[in-house]
């Protein structure tokens, strides 16, 4: 079976009942459910909360890594019902970057290239998002968001040319 309707339609009963039976249906997308959470209208956020909750007993793993998979819609759903300052945005994005840099060495990913990442190619030689995998146009890109161990390729090219030209002389 699938399922018609988009989470972000359902009332709360639905949602629930779709979590309960999920194996009985082939579409059923984690990811949708939490983006559904976020952006259903028909609840209000006592609701969405307690849905968010809900989820979590099923597919705490699977949030857990949206932060790596999705980081946008983690940090949505985390904070659900939040009136949020600049500093505490500031420190979600900070403890998102710790939780990605941690599992990429962990599990040994040389590569950024899953979720909303890609290779990012802006143009300008002193962009730190050169050649790492940021999805170009989304708010990560648009933001400061980087790893500290993300290396610059345009300071490696002038070192390279300067020795060069120390050899010659």
């Amino acid at each position: 079976m699938e399922i018609e309707k988009k989470f972000k339609e359902m009332t709360l009963k639905e949602v629930v009942s779709y979590i309960d039976n999920r194996e009985r249906y082939s579409n059923f997308n984690t990811l949708g459910l939490y983006r559904g959470i976020i952006e259903n209208e028909k609840l209000s956020i006592a609701e969405k909360l307690e849905l968010r909750t809900y989820a979590h007993t099923f597919f705490q793993k699977t949030f857990d890594f949206l932060q790596i998979k999705d980081p946008l819609t983690y940090i949505a759903v985390n904070t659900l019902g939040e009136e949020l300052t600049i500093a505490d945005e500031k420190q979600h994005w900070r403890n998102v970057v710790k939780y990605q840099e941690k599992m990429i060495k962990e599990k040994k990913i040389e590569h950024r290239n899953f979720g909303i990442y890609s290779i990012h190619d802006c143009g300008y030689d002193t962009c730190p998002y050169n050649g790492i995998m940021v999805h170009q146009g989304s708010r990560l890109a648009e933001s400061n968001m980087h790893f500290e161990s993300d290396r610059r390729k345009w300071g490696t090219v002038l070192k390279s040319d300067r020795l060069k030209k120390e050899r010659k002389n």
